[in-house]
């Protein structure tokens, strides 16, 4: 028996100082002890890339006079990967990876640098979460902090199975306000994307991307459907990437070659 409380590992693509790692913070500190280890600058769409050619630093971080804990300058895999094998007294029984200002669901997932923090934590053995508020602009963080205590608690308790991660997506609602959690999944439609030519000041082109997530039925299944109808979707992701139904199929054909 041990009366230790379940140390916790926060961290995010925003930057360790993000208003959304705060708030993560607050819930985290209601689930057990909390450890801050997150990127020094903003790395969001960076994916699951991690630094190999160049040395991982990591420096204390102070936040209104007080210790608040370790930047990396370097991805959120990365913060990941040196918290559990060097930083932390102990290994994590969570991770909590947020909370993004937007909505880190369908496509966008393979690009999201918070959603690859949660399923680095699964890869090395570890419950991972990651957190999205649907909302871009002055995002009421507050609202999400019932969801993550709900998610977070019942992870602790029940733990995932290997190698899966939970991508929580939080209407941008008051607690009231929300449906209810439905488990979900990735939504598979494309973006609309392009690229809009700007000029800069010295006459110089240049390429900005945009775009917009189309709607994909009605169906509330699917984790961006979910949300907007005003649910919080929850979608348990692998980084298992085999398209397994299809390789006894390809195996037919292309080991006649």
């Amino acid at each position: 028996m041990t009366d230790k409380k379940p140390l916790i590992l926060i961290t995010n693509d925003d930057g360790i100082l993000a208003d959304g790692l705060r708030y993560l913070g607050k819930a985290a500190g209601a689930l057990g002890e909390v450890c801050v280890v997150a990127p020094e600058r903003e790395r969001s769409a960076i994916s699951h890339a991690i630094s190999l050619h160049d040395p991982l630093r990591v420096r204390r971080i102070s936040l209104n006079g007080d210790s608040y804990g370790h930047g990396v300058l370097g991805t959120p895999a990365d913060a990941v990967k040196i918290a559990i094998h060097a930083l932390l007294p102990r290994r994590p029984d969570l991770v909590l990876s947020g909370i993004n200002n937007g909505a880190n669901v369908g496509i966008n997932v393979l690009y999201s640098g918070t959603v690859s923090a949660a399923r680095e934590a699964a890869i090395l053995g570890v419950p991972g979460i990651a957190v999205s508020l649907a909302q871009k602009q002055n995002p009421p963080f507050e609202w999400a902090i019932p969801h993550i205590l709900a998610v977070g608690r019942w992870t602790l308790e029940h733990g995932l199975p290997p190698g899966v991660c939970l991508n929580v997506n939080i209407p941008a609602l008051s607690p009231a306000e929300v449906k209810g959690m439905k488990i979900t999944r990735q939504a598979l439609t494309k973006f609309h994307e392009a690229y809009e030519p700007r000029e800069d000041p010295r006459g110089n082109v240049y390429y900005w991307l945009s775009g917009e997530v189309p709607l994909d039925g009605d169906d509330e299944s699917i984790d961006a459907n979910a949300v907007r109808r005003g649910f919080v979707s929850v979608t348990p992701l692998s980084y298992d990437l085999t398209a397994h139904d299809h390789t006894v199929g390809l195996a037919h054909s292309l080991e006649r070659l």
